[in-house]
């Protein structure tokens, strides 16, 4: 096995699955972060939910808004429904799995709100749920997903967002998850600060 072609090759098929990547994202991640702004100048929050990288990705994303990302600036609000073990583990054990982030979204989400919803199948039940509870309070989805989008995509409204990245590996997927993460944080960054 030749483990430095190996390297070559996830480096090359990443960096194509990007460029690819790039036709179908850059206009719905601008639209994306247009809509996270409008949330957040009219006292909104943006919550984010997955599930194992995703559950990464969501923190990631909320820990960005709430410190800064790459410019001195206020916090934002943000919150990842991933991180509280007391919450996520009372609902699994009295209720299921699949309604660790919903109930947290009905608890907390408001009107106007943004949902981040991240799954690189599109499917992962306890997402899903967390979509359905969004609409029920009225808020905008926004949905990271991969694989064609899955349940997921099926279930976006008017005025949600889908945010699909193109490809069937699971690892690639996460990495133009990660690349979009970056690209919301800095568009929401320059819309609120302006660009030096």
């Amino acid at each position: 096995m030749d483990l430095v072609a190996r390297v070559s090759h996830n480096f090359t098929e990443s960096a194509d699955l990007k460029l690819q990547a790039l036709d179908v994202l850059a206009e719905p991640i601008a639209a994306a972060a247009e809509h996270m702004v409008q949330c957040l100048l009219s006292d909104g929050k943006i919550l984010s939910c997955g599930n194992g990288g995703s559950a990464a990705d969501a923190q990631h994303f909320s820990a960005e808004l709430l410190n800064r990302f790459e410019m001195e600036r206020p916090a934002l609000a943000a919150m990842a429904l991933t991180t509280d073990s007391s919450t996520l583990t009372s609902i699994a054990n009295d209720y299921a799995f699949e309604q660790v982030f919903s109930k947290q979204v009905l608890a907390l989400g408001q009107a106007g709100d943004v949902l981040l919803a991240i799954s690189t199948s599109g499917n992962s039940p306890n997402v899903v749920r967390a979509i359905r509870a969004a609409h029920e309070r009225e808020m905008t989805v926004v949905a990271l997903t991969g694989k064609g989008g899955g349940q997921m995509g099926e279930l976006l409204q008017d005025g949600d967002i889908h945010l699909c990245a193109p490809g069937e590996r699971t690892a690639r997927i996460q990495e133009i998850h990660l690349l979009t993460i970056h690209c919301l944080c800095d568009a929401i960054d320059c819309l609120l600060m302006g660009v030096e």
